[in-house]
């Protein structure tokens, strides 16, 4: 069928572009997700949704073709923490494998995907490889208390070319949000997401809203869903789409973060993680009121469920 006809609604410019609605923003990115549509095709998709920017309906469709066609990981007897992981460390050290384990410590499953997007970013898959941990290469069970990492080009390829469209065109596009909210592993799962700019903040929360799912959401470093160490942001919470307000910002940041390294590359971030897991350096205390949300957030899934 081709996607032009989708391109001539949404490619009139930020005044003239018209809206999806959900059916047809999961047929487009379907079709862009099957492989169907040329690269030029792609561009012009990217280049169009940039200048738009994506509505509640359109975001809600794109979950809607990307959960069709990725296989779910097992459900646990636990929810399962979702991290995606994207952005890696540009001025700070990737703290995001710290937040995974420090989860799994408290009897959760987690589950970190990701992929590179940015040349020169240090990644977290790389500082858990650096502490042992190699990535899954297929769908499969997760312990409570095990912490998973696995590369979106095995979740889909389709999904993974989308995103390295940005290596050429020099711009996110919708599957960059799209890995924020995607949830790979069904209904017993709890998705973190973060935003950098204010405004995507209705977007996610709005989105987590619509389509009824668990999950935690605030301000990232980074791009990264793990808390800013020198900050103690907002963090709102959503249980089956029902929003609890978490925790307010407080004003302020701090420079002292016992033990937190200058230089970000893997070795270094890995050794800091090791130390803060062995008790060596303490857990800086944004992280660790992410993980109380997270883990009261779970707690709540899990007695709805009961």
């Amino acid at each position: 069928m081709g996607i032009s006809h989708y391109l001539k609604e949404i490619g009139r410019g930020a005044r003239g572009a018209k809206a999806l609605d959900r059916a047809q923003a999961a047929d487009l990115f379907g079709q862009i997700l099957d492989g169907g549509v040329t690269d030029l095709e792609i561009g012009a998709f990217c280049i169009a949704m940039r200048i738009k920017g994506e509505t509640l309906e359109e975001m809600s469709g794109f979950l809607d073709a990307t959960h069709a066609r990725v296989a779910p990981f097992p459900a646990s007897e636990q929810p399962i923490i979702v991290l995606p992981s994207y952005n890696g460390a540009r001025r700070l050290p990737v703290l995001t494998p710290l937040l995974a384990l420090l989860l799994a410590r408290e009897g959760l499953p987690v589950l970190l995907h990701g992929m590179r997007t940015e040349a020169r970013r240090v990644l977290a898959p790389d500082v858990l490889a650096a502490l042992g941990m190699a990535p899954t290469t297929a769908v499969g069970q997760i312990a409570p208390g095990d912490v998973a990492h696995i590369e979106t080009t095995t979740l889909h390829p389709g999904l993974a070319r989308l995103l390295r469209a940005r290596e050429t065109i020099g711009l996110r596009n919708p599957a960059h949000s799209v890995v924020k909210l995607m949830n790979p592993c069904g209904a017993n799962a709890l998705v973190i997401s973060s935003y950098t700019h204010p405004e995507y903040f209705d977007t996610l929360s709005a989105t987590y809203t619509a389509l009824g799912m668990n999950g935690v959401l605030s301000r990232g470093l980074e791009g990264e869903v793990a808390a800013d160490p020198r900050r103690a942001p907002r963090y709102d919470g959503f249980v089956h789409g029902r929003h609890i307000l978490l925790q307010e910002q407080r004003a302020g940041t701090t420079h002292d973060v016992p033990g937190l390294p200058i230089e970000i590359d893997v070795s270094t971030t890995a050794t800091y993680t090791r130390k803060v897991l062995d008790g060596d350096l303490p857990i800086p205390v944004a992280i660790a009121e992410q993980v109380q949300y997270i883990v009261q957030t779970a707690r709540s899934v899990r007695q709805e469920a009961a």
